[in-house]
């Protein structure tokens, strides 16, 4: 292999597949220090892409590069490598993993893209043939150089289905036709392009823009649609609904038919109509939500990220309820805290999984009446389906406000314990544990429309320390009153 890898330095970078399988097969469970024999590990100590570099130069053996060509050519045919971290999923899912974070593909070349067509850009050439090595990211890192014991898990040669190309194609043309029509329409178009990313990522189901202007933005494969090629790759199984969906805009037409077709059915004639299984309707609450979802768009899984489009498009499922007086305002839990990313002071809130997290989720609401009468949530009316999602003001204002007060907290020492007392200002007892509820300063939803709030089962048992703070898993939050507000300004689609 040494001979081999003295070769590769030549700029070449030619392999054959079943050299390519042979090298990467014998790297399977070694870390990533275990397998740099060319010390990479002791020249880019500092370096965010060590895991790339690793693999590059001393499992393959060629130096990095940064041009707009794919990094190999595999029996003649153009391959990017994208070195992918993936993450232990969370518990209440039934896959093993998820991908760390979104995969940075090409840049955005205004100057270059206007004159593309998707099948002969320079993205389409760097992702049509995808050679993905995985890593773990198994543990809190203090630095990079503890990616050394990250163990290599696993490398497949991606080539994306013909309904993954069609959705690829839709947002690249979304992005190009995007930039075409500032070009046309502005005599600076450089002063418009920071709306690449901010009017745009939303629309796009695969990928997303990132950095914004004037830092030039790259395409990035969304974080949700790589994790399903990485669950793909572990032996999840995906339903695949009979019709295809090349984007959110085809989703939101088959919601408009539904509505229309639907639109005025309690739930239990819905339940009834689509054969969903209920022991007791009496206790039917919101969670059925997801069931009737999948149902109403011909599959039969019980969670949507069990469908393959809505795994990949990152779009998840939920009731409302309107009664007379308007929204019910419950707060509504939204994502996980990733503490290895708030800890680490090298990432920038705009390349964080923070803020990509909400660019990129999409909710699909079903909204219910309440009927002045009703007493139980299944003799709810259905009135349709409301797409919604963070927009980029939102996400500059209220998300980065609170990753700011959380990563001062962190980063300024100022995280503690908090106890909690009741109205006589003696401490709150819990009752199964008997011992005193406290929670750490992060941001409540008394001061901040996206807050944090912990999820445990057993005060005893707070797995997380963050600065000799012990606690419960952490999630974000967003406050029922604004969700509220902005829900019953959406017109049903």
């Amino acid at each position: 292999m040494a001979a081999q890898r003295k070769r590769r330095t030549s700029g070449s970078h030619k392999f054959t597949r079943n050299e390519l399988e042979q090298i990467l097969a014998d790297c399977i469970d070694k870390t990533l220090g275990e397998v740099d024999k060319n010390h990479v590990f002791a020249g880019k100590a500092g370096n965010r892409g060590i895991a790339g570099a690793v693999i590059e130069q001393s499992v393959l053996g060629y130096p990095a590069d940064s041009f707009q060509r794919p990094d190999l050519t595999v029996d003649g045919v153009d391959t990017e490598l994208k070195t992918t971290g993936i993450i232990p999923a969370k518990k209440n899912t039934a896959y093993e993993y998820d991908a760390k974070e979104p995969v940075t593909v090409t840049a955005v070349s205004p100057e270059r893209i206007v004159s593309e067509s998707f099948a002969d850009s320079a993205f389409w050439h760097k992702v049509a043939n995808i050679l993905f090595v995985y890593y773990l990211y198994a543990f809190k890192v203090q630095s990079t150089a503890e990616y050394a014991n990250f163990p290599i898990k696993g490398f497949e040669f991606n080539q994306f289905s013909a309904e993954d190309i069609r959705a690829l194609e839709t947002d690249w043309t979304a992005v190009r036709d995007f930039i075409q029509d500032i070009n046309d329409s502005f005599s600076d178009p450089t002063a418009e392009y920071p709306r690449i990313s901010s009017e745009l990522n939303h629309q796009l189901a695969c990928l997303d823009t990132a950095p914004k202007w004037p830092k030039r933005p790259r395409f990035r494969l969304k974080r949700a649609f790589v994790s399903t090629i990485v669950q793909e790759y572990f032996g999840e199984k995906f339903e695949r609904l009979p019709e295809s969906y090349d984007g959110y805009s085809a989703i939101d037409r088959r919601c408009h038919q539904l509505n229309a077709r639907y639109s005025g059915k309690t739930l239990n004639e819905l339940i009834d109509t689509f054969d969903i299984p209920v022991t007791n309707r009496q206790k039917v609450n919101k969670g059925i939500a997801e069931q009737l979802v999948v149902r109403m768009f011909d599959g039969t899984a019980k969670t949507m990220n069990k469908v393959e489009v809505f795994s990949k498009f990152g779009i998840t499922a939920k009731s409302v309820v309107f009664t007379e007086k308007g929204l019910k305002t419950e707060d509504t839990k939204l994502f996980p805290l990733d503490f290895d990313e708030l800890c680490n002071p090298q990432i920038e809130f705009e390349d964080s999984t923070f803020r990509s997290n909400f660019a990129s989720q999409q909710i699909l609401f079903a909204e219910f009446t309440e009927p002045s009468n009703a007493n139980y949530f299944v003799e709810n009316i259905f009135v349709g389906f409301k797409r919604f999602w963070f927009t980029e003001e939102f996400i500059d204002d209220h998300v980065q406000n609170t990753w700011n007060r959380i990563r001062n907290l962190i980063f300024n020492h100022e995280l503690k314990d908090v106890i909690s007392y009741n109205r006589q200002g003696l401490p709150i007892i819990n009752k199964k544990t008997k011992t005193i509820r406290s929670a750490p300063n992060f941001p409540k939803s008394s001061n901040s429309l996206i807050f944090v709030r912990g999820t445990g089962t057993d005060s005893t048992v707070k797995p997380i320390t963050i600065n000799d703070v012990h606690m419960y898993r952490q999630n974000l939050w967003i406050k029922g009153t604004y969700l509220a507000k902005q829900l019953a300004s959406i017109k049903c689609l």
